[in-house]
């Protein structure tokens, strides 16, 4: 009985996988999409557009959107190495060189841990500084909005 079984089992199998390269043999034809309606030129993401600034120092800040947002990048980050071992931001925006290179520093709670001791070094947990930061592109807005940024005080 058991063989039975494993027999009535593999031959499913089997006529599944016909199934399935059947339909990859056939992918060379037109696709036809779930939607009736295609997308249209306005639905394509838009081209790669330029970061605002192009070197550090030459912009000015960004304001922000709402209380709590953390700064963004005015500059280009282009060929910027952030990694486990480089973090170029803190070349400029450490505590010992933010004055000489004219840099916003970096804000005290990079310097603590998580349970709130000083550190005399960035914390490795704000290391990656554009997981939180990023620059900003002078693009159009996808969709229309009337939304307002906070007053900043």
């Amino acid at each position: 009985m058991a063989t039975r079984n494993k027999l009535s089992i593999t031959l499913a199998a089997m006529a599944l996988s016909t199934l399935f390269f059947a339909s990859v043999a056939t992918a060379d034809e037109e696709l036809r999409p779930l939607r009736k309606n295609q997308m249209t030129e306005e639905d394509q993401a838009p081209a790669m557009l330029e970061y605002q600034g192009k070197a550090p120092g030459a912009q000015q800040r960004i304001t922000r959107n709402f209380a709590k947002q953390p700064p963004l990048i005015p500059h280009s980050i282009e060929g910027f190495r952030i990694d486990s071992q480089v973090n170029i931001c803190l070349a400029c925006h450490d505590r010992p060189s933010y004055k000489a290179a004219k840099a916003p520093k970096i804000g005290d709670s990079h310097y603590r841990d998580r349970e709130g001791k000083e550190l005399k070094h960035i914390s490795m947990g704000r290391y990656n500084c554009n997981q939180c930061h990023v620059p900003q592109a002078d693009a159009q807005p996808l969709v229309g909005n009337t939304f307002q940024a906070v007053k900043m005080k």
